[in-house]
């Protein structure tokens, strides 16, 4: 991972390989810029007047040779309207700075983009969107090409990021470091997601939870195998499984960060590690991207190892049920009628709406937890992809609050979700003649009634559903995991971190 660090002062004061300041359309220079003209003489706003820089959203134009300032070279990026100008706009803009320099042999550089003002977001926030961003973009999995992509001969290795002022250098610092501890978090979660199904399968992603003891050794992590799954009666779960041969796998990773009394947050992923929709075949084009239906497993483990890294002072269980879903002689049927965990039965009409069967046992086992809430996220429907695109994730709750809370950490992460109705008036569309309910419920509002399904699992505690399958990963020449929802999910941990810190 790249370096990074804060420090305060005058851009034509900064040492370095290449500063980088904003231009708003309209060729205006942004307050860094500005000085840096002043002091040059004019020689940034003789650049953008000859109309080589007009300040569009995510345009650079590296400049060599200003006069009497310290640094080698300053980048001149693109900020778009300023009265527009906002956390999107930030990443956007940051992360065309750094790929204009990790292929140009510059090893460090300053960004003064953090010193811009963004209405209603926190310094902080901007220091720490900014090193997401900044990881993201350098990201490559070629880890299995027999021949990588070249790298960089000298790429990107430190950023350092400037502040209004002094006075904010120690929590700019923190927040350096809690950016670093999410991006390796999400840095795991996309390494996973991206990992093709004969390497990632139930077993690996139990191994990966295992390894995270290695270096936290104060999280435990324990891993269900299929005879004390059978035992606890989780045969939603064990029928998915049966037409693989693959063993299934259910890990449980827990941070007792908080007082042991206190109830923890349960955080649960979706984790089959590849789904070829069972009896219920899906369609060949694009199947391969069915690896990716372990995404909101990966989350998870991303997410605790985020939680470890921190040692956030909350409690947080990790829940993870892992299968593969694949067609055989022993595969669940569609017809079979499957008695979960919780002692509600179930029809399987379709033998592709799997998700739903792990998760429903999993979320029933999370009552022993005895949870303050329970988030879980999946790669559920392709329905939610048709109605929301790959912009937000969908988002269901039933508890008004846990929702606005999840909504305003989205906003603030950048990692947004979009409420979606739980409304009673899709329960009948779930209706069995020959079980408590089916496991489908047509083709109107797929994405809402998978979750009316999961909902008659939670009934007992706050809850939360996610669903990741139109953001987990991007589709066509960028194919590849996103890493989402964990800098929401993170952004969401740390507010509750902060406030059990803070004295009451």
């Amino acid at each position: 991972m790249l370096e990074f660090s804060v420090k305060s002062g005058a851009p034509e004061k900064q040492r370095s390989s290449c500063l980088i300041v904003g231009v708003f359309e309209a060729r205006k220079l942004s307050d860094a810029a500005l000085t840096i003209d002043e002091v040059s003489e004019g020689h940034l706003g003789a650049i953008t007047r000859r109309g080589d820089m007009e300040g569009e959203l995510g345009d650079t134009l590296l400049i060599h040779g200003v006069p009497h300032i310290q640094a080698e070279r300053v980048l001149l990026v693109g900020l778009g309207k300023e009265r527009d100008f906002d956390l999107p706009a930030l990443i956007k803009a940051t992360t065309a700075a750094v790929k204009a320099l990790h292929y140009r042999g510059t090893t460090e550089c300053v960004s003064h983009l953090t010193e811009l003002d963004i209405k209603g977001v926190e310094f902080e926030q901007i220091i720490r969107q900014s090193v997401l961003a900044i990881d993201a973009a350098v990201y490559r999995f070629d880890q299995l090409k027999s021949t990588p992509e070249p790298s960089p001969r000298r790429p990107l290795r430190k950023v350092t990021f400037i502040t209004p002022s002094r006075r904010g250098l120690l929590d700019a610092e923190a927040s350096v470091r809690e950016a670093m501890a999410i991006s390796s978090g999400i840095h795991l979660t996309k390494n996973l997601a991206n990992l093709p199904p004969n390497l990632c399968t139930p077993t690996t992603l139990a191994d990966h939870a295992r390894k995270l003891t290695e270096t936290h050794p104060a999280l435990t992590v324990e891993v269900l195998d299929q005879s004390r799954m059978e035992a606890l009666g989780m045969n939603a779960l064990l029928a998915v499984a049966k037409g693989s041969i693959e063993p299934p796998k259910l890990i449980v990773m827990e941070h007792m960060g908080g007082n042991a009394d206190d109830a923890p947050i349960v955080l649960v992923g979706k984790g089959v590690t590849f789904d070829s929709g069972g009896i219920s075949l899906k369609p060949g084009l694009d199947m391969d991207q069915m690896k990716y239906d372990m995404a909101g497993a990966a989350a998870v483990i991303g997410l605790i190892s985020i939680v470890a890294e921190l040692r956030l002072p909350i409690n947080v269980v990790g829940i993870v049920p892992s299968v593969e879903n694949m067609p055989d002689g022993k595969a669940m049927k569609p017809g079979d009628i499957i008695k979960s965990m919780s002692g509600q039965t179930i029809e399987v009409l379709n033998t592709d709406a799997e998700g739903r069967l792990i998760l429903c046992d999993a979320l029933t086992y999370a009552k022993r937890f005895k949870p303050e809430l329970v988030i879980d996220m999946a790669t559920l429907t392709g329905a939610c992809v048709i109605a929301l695109g790959r912009v937000p994730s969908g988002l269901f709750s039933n508890h008004k609050s846990l929702a606005q809370e999840l909504i305003k950490a989205g906003e603030a992460s950048a990692d947004r979700v979009w409420e979606l109705p739980l409304w009673d008036d899709y329960q009948p569309l779930l209706k069995s003649n020959f079980a408590d309910m089916a496991n489908i419920g047509g083709r109107e509002g797929g994405a809402l009634t998978a979750a009316a399904f999961l909902s008659r699992f939670t009934k007992d505690y706050r809850w939360a559903h996610l669903d990741i399958a139109g953001t987990a990963w991007q589709t066509g020449e960028n194919k590849g995991a996103t890493g989402r929802p964990v800098a929401l999910i993170a952004e969401f941990l740390l507010k509750r971190a902060n406030k059990a810190s803070s004295p009451a």
